[in-house]
């Protein structure tokens, strides 16, 4: 079973990756959470498989929610997968090493 937290201000953007996740066999949500310091202390709690993670968020961004998650090292098998809207001239500020899986 993958387990799985998301990571999104919008309520119902969450609620609808919930309904799309759940349709899953061998997937379960294990949490999710509103902001970058909720879901950095739902991941330290959850160990999930993978994070879905939004970029912008009030208060501490998908960003830095990454960079404390990824320099865990009791998270290092945590996969933190990051979600926008922006185009990449946008995220270009994001760290070495990241790079967008999919750009819409």
């Amino acid at each position: 079973m993958i387990r799985v937290v998301l990571v999104d201000d919008q309520r119902l953007v969450r609620a609808g990756m919930v309904a799309l996740l759940e349709r899953a066999d061998d997937i379960t949500v294990a949490g999710e959470a509103e902001d970058g310091t909720r879901a950095v202390a739902l991941v330290r709690s959850e160990k999930p498989d993978v994070v879905l993670m939004d970029v912008r968020m009030p208060g501490m961004d998908g960003i830095e929610a990454t960079r404390r998650i990824t320099a865990n090292e009791r998270l290092r098998n945590v996969r933190v997968v990051v979600l926008t809207t922006f185009d990449t001239e946008s995220t270009s500020s994001m760290p070495f090493g990241w790079a967008p899986a999919v750009s819409c």
